[in-house]
């Protein structure tokens, strides 16, 4: 007795007195309103709707005749409502402990409310609230960067205080990566209660912090641009447009959804809909798509040589459209069946000569490559702020060890260094390296300009690099869509800008050794077809940005990702994007 009595009075004395304080004090947090997302220009790429939400008082009984009287007058009222629907969520958060109201509706536009709210509002059962509904007004266009917002869950509230208040977290792209700037800060107020649980006076007061915009590097007017270009060409891919520097001016993942759609909970069919769909318009291309980078790693490659072993660049190869390994009969082909005879540097990456790699590759190994490669930005993280980036395969004798178990054999470094095999990078990967390439630079890619009032600094990397080299490399990029044997020379070379750049074809099925004369891509089926890339920089003299365009199943760079890229230069051009 004397124990319990202790135990009352004295150890679980803070206890009784915070739960006496909490008879007599009532806490009630204030919603703080999401920040909005503008693009370059001041256009709204994410806002809110202004509405209501309805909530019901405790503590009826489910068969209460009162509490359906109060649901049939909402659905009467609010056609789309669901009964069973709202008796559920009543249900599930009714007890004796809870003396708050159930939110069983939570939004009704403005519009709707406006005309029945004098009626519903004189209801003592009902709590009718000002809430907010996030709307994209720009959908498709910008849904893998801008993402969207919904319900959170019981994980995510338990980690942030305002989160399992407001209810919404921001599920993919910028506002999952930024929201703990959107939601902004809890507001509250602290009442004092009678024994009926009403408020009879007001204690403390503190309001929300609200409105933490974001601004963004993107134009929206160029991102609708190349989304449009996308659709009506019937293509599917991936463009990146960004500063030298790392600001990202677009960047487009074709096909896309409309992230409306997820705000207030999708509908199985929507959502069975983008699963099905063999083109994948759920997924990040930007960033989650991992693809072979074929001929525009070559760039890298040379460098790669040439930090391995000085002076190899010096040495030219000569092409006859394949090579063997030793007594093996397996050739490795070029791309031009006949060959390209004698090849330096420079006509390598004009002309795109595969054995030029191959034969430079035994010589330095998969190992020194890789590092190198690594070090470019290819299969790391850019450091981007969109979340969950993938870092794609640079692939050496460890990686393939630790994955397969099996030893790394002289064959797959020489299809490593024309980008095939186990080679994967994204989009965004192969636009940061093109801007080393073309400033000895490499950039963090950045989409936010401006983040609750503070603007963002760019962060560059410099890598020395031997200037003779790459200036030798800059000059091949600059061949290949301004000198006649360019692989780009037919879409790139009548631009009002000066463009450098690099094709690349990188197959999705392997040829067999039997074909020696290939079908050509618009003959394979789809889904067989290569990858069509080119990735440039402008103007060649002076480089200030980059356009990285993949075309899927597209063929070859040239003739199928080029077109894209120069439609996207003229545009810049035409909005003065150069000074001009």
């Amino acid at each position: 007795m004397i124990g319990r009595l202790y135990h009352v009075s004295i150890k679980s004395n803070y206890y009784y007195e915070k739960l006496a304080k909490e008879n007599i004090e009532r806490k009630e947090f204030i919603k703080p309103i999401r920040g909005e997302i503008t693009d370059t220009n001041g256009e709204l790429l994410a806002m809110n709707q202004i509405g209501f939400s309805i909530s019901i008082k405790p503590h009826f009984n489910l068969k209460s005749e009162k509490l359906h009287q109060i649901v049939d007058e909402l659905v009467s009222t609010f056609p789309d409502l669901n009964k069973s629907v709202m008796l559920k969520v009543y249900q599930k958060f009714n007890s004796p402990y809870n003396h708050q109201y159930i939110k069983v509706v939570d939004f009704i536009h403005y519009n709707h409310m406006m005309s029945v709210y004098p009626n519903l509002s004189l209801h003592q059962e009902l709590k009718i609230e000002a809430e907010t509904k996030r709307y994209y007004p720009y959908g498709v266009y910008v849904a893998h960067i801008v993402g969207y917002t919904g319900r959170s869950n019981i994980k995510e509230n338990t980690e942030d205080e305002v989160v399992n208040v407001v209810g919404t977290i921001g599920k993919t792209g910028l506002e999952k990566y930024y929201n703990r700037v959107l939601q902004g800060e809890l507001g509250y107020t602290i009442s004092k209660v009678n024994a009926t649980n009403k408020a009879i006076d007001t204690l403390e007061k503190k309001l929300p912090k609200n409105n933490k915009n974001l601004q963004l590097n993107i134009d929206i007017e160029l991102q609708r641009m190349i989304y449009e270009r996308f659709k009506d060409a019937n293509q599917t891919g991936v463009v990146v447009v960004m500063r030298t520097s790392g600001e990202v001016l677009a960047a487009v993942s074709y096909p896309s959804y409309d992230p409306n759609l997820f705000v207030g909970g999708i509908s199985k069919k929507d959502w069975k809909a983008l699963q099905n769909n063999l083109d994948k318009p759920f997924t990040n291309k930007i960033v989650h798509g991992v693809y072979p980078p074929g001929s525009t790693i070559k760039m890298g490659m040379a460098l790669a040589f040439e930090k391995s072993q000085e002076g190899i660049l010096d040495i030219h190869e000569r092409c006859i459209g394949f090579i063997t390994l030793g007594r093996s009969k397996h050739k490795f082909r070029c791309w031009s069946r006949w060959g390209h005879g004698k090849v330096g540097l420079r006509r390598s990456i004009r002309e795109s000569c595969d054995v030029y790699y191959y034969n430079k590759s035994l010589k330095v190994g998969i190992n020194a490559m890789a590092k190198s490669l690594r070090d470019f930005g290819l299969g790391v993280k850019t450091g981007v702020d969109l979340p969950r980036e993938y870092h794609g395969i640079i692939p050496d004798k460890a990686w393939k060890m630790k994955r397969y178990r099996q030893p790394w054999y002289m064959g797959e470094t020489v299809i490593s260094a024309i980008g095939q095999g186990y080679t994967l990078v994204t989009p965004l990967q192969v636009a940061r390296y093109t801007a080393l390439m073309a400033t000895s630079k490499l950039p963090v890619p950045h989409i936010a300009r401006v983040v609750d009032g503070k603007h963002l600094k760019g962060k560059l990397k410099y890598i020395p690099f031997d200037k003779k080299y790459l200036l030798e490399i800059q000059k091949g990029m600059y061949d290949v869509c301004n000198s006649k044997g360019g692989t780009a020379y037919k879409t790139m070379s009548k631009l009002p800008v000066t463009v450098a750049g690099k094709t690349g074809t990188s197959q999705v099925t392997s040829i067999p050794q039997s074909t020696k004369v290939r079908l050509k891509e618009h003959e394979l089926d789809y889904y067989h077809r290569s990858h069509a890339w080119i990735t440039t920089y402008a103007p060649y003299e002076d480089p200030k940005i980059i356009v990285t365009v993949l075309v899927e199943h597209g063929g070859h760079g040239g003739s199928t990702a080029g077109p894209v890229a120069a439609d996207i230069y003229r545009w810049l051009y035409e909005k003065e994007y150069f000074g001009n």
